[in-house]
């Protein structure tokens, strides 16, 4: 699997053990629900900006994003 999606499947489960919807993140970054839908579906990639940012949101460390092991 790409880093790519496996990145996405990170957001997703940080994003669900939360509670949060895709809209709340979408809000929070300044990014359509759709967007944010397709980068946790692996088909857009997200700014390293906007990647430190949803760390924060999710209180998680971005190594935790990008953590595919």
């Amino acid at each position: 699997m790409s880093r790519i999606k496996l990145l996405g499947q990170n957001i997703r489960k940080y994003r669900k053990s939360l509670g949060y919807r895709q809209i709340d993140l979408a809000t929070s970054l300044d990014l359509s629900e759709d967007y944010i839908c397709r980068i946790e579906n692996g088909k857009k990639f997200i700014s390293l900006r906007k990647l430190f940012q949803l760390a924060d949101i999710l209180q998680v460390k971005v190594t935790d994003l990008i953590d595919f092991d």
